[in-house]
C-alpha cells in the first residue's frame, strides 16, 4: 500500500485494521453470557468506545471508512439474504448508528437503524413493512398533490426552492409507534414533504406560505435553525394538514443545511478539499486554508467527544434501568477520569481530569513543559492553575531556555495533576543537582591536580586507573564527599623505591612519619638498661606496638628495632647473637603512628583498588604508599591482582578488623599483613 498510494494511505488502512479487530474482539467477548447489569460488560463497551475515539483522533477518514464499512456488511446480509451476526446488528444499531447520528450523518444513521432493525427484529420488520406496502399507492398520490401545489405556490411568490417527498424510515417510525403508542395511520413521517431553498431567510419565507396554504397542527413546529441540535444539524419542523385533509410533515433548510444533514461535519468544504494532508494529524495552521481545515478537524473531533459522552451516559442509564443498584456510575467513572483537549494544530491530547495547562504542556513535549511560562484557552490568557475542560484549544508560551519552578511540585499549589508531569519535573531537578555536585566535584578533583603538578593527566584515563567508568562518574562521588581526594593522591604520587638489604636493618623514618618521644627513642622503644640510645623501627617487618619485638645493634646507626618473629632478625641473630639486645615499647606520644604493610591478593576487575581504599578511609587509616601487579592467569581464569598497601595505624590491633573487612571486599581472595 506505501509503495502504491503513499505512507498515508498505508497508515490509514493499519489504522483501520487494528479498529476493526479491537471491534471483533469486543464483540466475542460480548458474545459470552453476561447480565445486563454487570459492571465488566458495561466496562468492556466504554473501553471500545476509548480506543475507537482514540483511533478516530488519530486519523478523521477512519471514522468515515468504519461507518462505510459496516453499512457495506449489512448491505450484503441484506442483499444476499443471509443471517447476519446477532452482535454486528447490536453493535451497528449500539455504536455506529449512534456515532452518524452524533456526526449528523443521516443518510448513513437512517440505513444503518433500518438495516440492524430488519436482523434485529425480523418479524416486527416485515409486519411494518408490510403494512405501509398496502397503503403506499394512496400515499404517494397524496403527498404528490401537495409536493405539488405547494411547489406552485412558492414560485408565485418568487420563492426558488426545490419540493421533494422525504424518505419514509422504518426504524424511525417504529420507534414513533412504540414511544408515543400511535397506531400507524397517526406516524406523521408516512407522509412527509422536504423544501429545500438558497438562504435562511427563504426558510422562514416559505414557512410562511406553507401556512398559508395548508392549516399547521398546533404544538408540533419546531425551529432548528434558531436552536441547532447538538450535532449541528439545522432546519424548520412543522405538521400540517394536507389537501385530503390528512396530517403531513414538512420540513424545510437551505441547500447547505441539506448537505450538513445528510452528510455531517464531514460534508464541511475545508474537510472535503484538505485531502491527505488534512487527515494525518500534521495540520498546520500558518495560512487561511490550513487554518479551515484545522477548525474543520475540530468540529468532527469535539462531536466525537460529544457521542462519547452520549455514549456513555446512555449506558448508565441503561445499567440503572436494569437494576444496577450501586454499579450504576461504573461506566461513567471510566471516563470522568479523562479529558480531550486541542493543540492549536486540531491535534487531539488526552489528560487526566482536572488537568493543568502545564500538564498540557509536558503530554506534548517534555522539553514545552519545562518552558512553560503561560497559556492560552480558546484563545484567552489564563493562569496555569486553570483546570482544562473536554474540547478546549491550548496554546503553551515557552520560554527560548529554563526549567519548571519547585512551586510546580507542590500538590497544594494545584499546578500539576498528572503523575507523569510531576516524574518529569522531578527528574529534571534531580538532573539539575547531579550536574552540580558534578561541577563541585570537577572543581575539587582539578584543584587537586594543580596542587600535585598533574595538571597534564587526561580526567578520563584517572578515572579508570581509579575504577570509575567516566570522568563524571568519579566527579559525583567526590562532590557527594563519598570519595577521599587521598586516594587520588596516593596514585599520583611515585612510588618509594625498595631500599637494598642492608637499609632495611637501619633506616630511619622521616620526622613527619614517627615523632620521637622525649628520651630521643624513635617509635617510643626503650632499651632495656641504657638510656637516651637511638633507635629507627626496621622497613622490612614494620613493628607496631603491641607486637613483640627485638634490638640488633648495628653498625654506627643505633639499634635496629624488629617484630620477633622477623625473618631478617632471626638470620642476624644467628650469624651475630651478641647484637640481640632486648627492647620494649615505651611510652610514645598520643600523635604517633606507625607504617605497616599489608598485601592483598584478588581477582583483578575495575574498580578494586577503589572498593579497597574506601575500606581504609572508613577504618581512619592514612595509607601513605600503593604498589600494584596485576598478574596473567590460567587462560579463561582472570587475572590475579597483587596489591601491596603501607598504611599507618596508632597500633597493630586495630590492623587485624581493618583486614577482616577488606577480605569482604568482592573478588577479595586474601588480605594480610606482610
Amino acid at each position: 500500500m506505501s509503495k502504491s498510494f503513499g505512507p498515508s494511505y498505508a497508515s490509514l488502512v493499519m489504522t483501520t485494521r487494528r479498529l476493526v479487530q479491537v471491534q471483533r474482539a469486543a464483540r466475542e467477548a460480548q458474545a459470552k453470557p453476561a447480565k445486563p447489569q454487570d459492571a465488566e460488560h458495561r466496562q468492556a463497551q466504554t473501553e471500545r468506545v476509548r480506543k475507537m475515539l482514540l483511533a478516530f483522533s488519530s486519523d478523521l477518514r477512519v471514522v468515515l471508512l468504519r461507518l462505510a464499512s459496516r453499512l457495506q456488511t449489512l448491505r450484503f446480509f441484506a442483499a444476499s439474504k443471509r443471517l447476519c451476526p446477532p452482535g454486528l446488528a447490536t453493535e451497528s444499531m449500539q455504536v455506529f448508528a449512534p456515532l452518524a447520528n452524533r456526526l449528523g450523518i443521516w443518510q448513513i444513521k437512517w440505513e444503518l437503524e433500518d438495516l440492524a432493525f430488519r436482523f434485529m427484529q425480523p418479524g416486527r420488520y416485515r409486519e411494518l413493512a408490510s403494512a405501509l406496502h398496502e397503503t403506499r399507492v394512496e400515499r404517494e398520490q397524496g403527498i404528490e398533490a401537495a409536493r405539488a401545489a405547494l411547489q406552485a405556490a412558492l414560485a408565485a411568490h418568487g420563492i426558488d426552492a426545490t419540493v421533494q417527498g422525504r424518505p419514509k424510515h422504518l426504524y424511525s417510525i417504529h420507534k414513533k409507534m412504540q414511544g408515543k403508542a400511535l397506531a400507524l395511520e397517526r406516524v406523521f413521517d408516512l407522509r412527509a414533504l422536504r423544501v429545500v431553498v438558497p438562504e435562511v431567510a427563504d426558510c422562514y419565507a416559505a414557512l410562511s406560505r406553507l401556512h398559508d396554504l395548508f392549516a399547521p397542527l398546533p404544538d408540533q413546529f419546531d425551529d432548528y435553525i434558531a436552536r441547532p441540535k447538538p450535532n449541528g444539524y439545522q432546519s424548520l419542523h412543522t405538521v400540517v394538514s394536507g389537501p385530503d385533509g390528512k396530517l403531513m410533515e414538512v420540513q424545510i433548510r437551505t441547500r447547505a443545511m441539506h448537505e450538513h444533514a445528510e452528510h455531517g461535519v464531514a460534508a464541511h468544504w475545508a474537510y472535503k478539499e484538505a485531502g491527505a494532508r488534512g487527515y494525518a494529524g500534521g495540520v498546520l495552521a500558518d495560512g487561511d486554508f490550513d487554518a479551515q481545515v484545522a477548525q474543520a478537524r475540530k468540529a468532527v473531533l469535539r462531536q466525537l467527544l460529544a457521542w462519547e459522552r452520549d455514549f456513555v451516559e446512555g449506558d448508565a442509564e441503561a445499567g440503572a434501568g436494569a437494576g444496577a443498584g450501586a454499579e450504576t456510575g461504573t461506566s461513567s467513572a471510566v471516563f470522568d477520569d479523562r479529558i480531550y483537549v486541542f493543540t492549536p494544530q486540531a491535534s487531539i491530547v488526552e489528560l487526566t481530569a482536572g488537568a493543568t495547562p502545564i500538564d498540557f504542556a509536558y503530554a506534548v513535549h517534555t522539553q514545552l513543559g519545562h518552558r512553560c511560562r503561560g497559556a492560552k484557552v480558546d484563545g484567552a490568557m489564563v493562569p496555569l492553575l486553570t483546570r482544562l475542560q473536554s474540547g478546549q484549544t491550548v496554546e503553551i508560551t515557552a520560554a527560548k531556555e529554563g526549567g519548571p519552578s519547585l512551586d510546580w511540585l507542590n500538590p497544594e499549589l494545584g499546578y500539576l495533576q498528572s503523575p507523569r508531569s510531576r516524574t518529569k519535573v522531578r527528574a529534571w531537578f534531580n538532573a539539575l543537582a547531579e550536574k552540580q555536585t558534578v561541577a563541585k566535584g570537577r572543581e575539587l578533583v582539578e584543584k587537586l591536580l594543580q596542587r600535585e603538578g598533574k595538571t597534564a593527566v587526561k580526567l578520563d584515563d584517572l578515572a579508570t586507573r581509579l575504577g570509575f567508568k567516566t570522568a563524571d562518574a568519579l566527579f559525583e562521588v567526590v562532590g557527594k564527599d563519598e570519595f577521599s581526594l587521598r586516594n587520588i593522591e596516593i596514585l599520583l604520587r611515585p612510588p618509594v623505591p625498595e631500599p637494598d638489604a642492608d637499609e632495611l636493618l637501619v633506616q630511619r623514618r622521616s620526622k613527619s612519619q614517627v615523632s620521637a618521644p622525649k628520651n630521643g627513642n624513635q617509635g617510643g622503644v626503650l632499651v632495656v638498661g641504657v638510656d637516651s640510645l637511638l633507635t629507627t623501627l626496621a622497613r622490612c617487618c614494620r613493628p607496631a606496638p603491641p607486637d613483640e619485638i627485638g634490638g640488633y645493634v648495628t653498625r654506627g646507626k643505633g639499634v635496629a628495632i624488629h617484630r620477633a618473629d622477623c625473618s631478617n632478625f632471626r638470620q642476624m641473630a644467628q650469624r651475630a647473637v651478641e647484637r640481640v639486645i632486648p627492647v620494649a615499647w615505651g611510652g610514645a606520644p598520643a600523635t604517633a603512628v606507625y607504617p605497616v604493610d599489608v598485601l592483598v591478593e584478588s581477582n583483578d576487575r575495575q574498580g578494586l583498588l577503589r572498593d579497597v581504599l574506601e575500606i581504609f578511609s572508613k577504618e581512619k587509616m592514612n595509607v601513605t604508599a600503593v604498589n600494584t601487579q596485576s598478574v596473567k592467569v590460567a587462560k579463561g581464569k582472570g587475572d590475579t591482582a597483587w596489591m601491596s598497601f603501607t598504611v599507618e595505624v596508632v597500633d597493630s590491633s586495630r590492623l587485624a578488623h581493618a583486614l577482616r573487612n577488606v577480605a569482604q571486599v568482592s573478588g577479595v581472595r586474601a588480605a594480610r599483613r606482610k
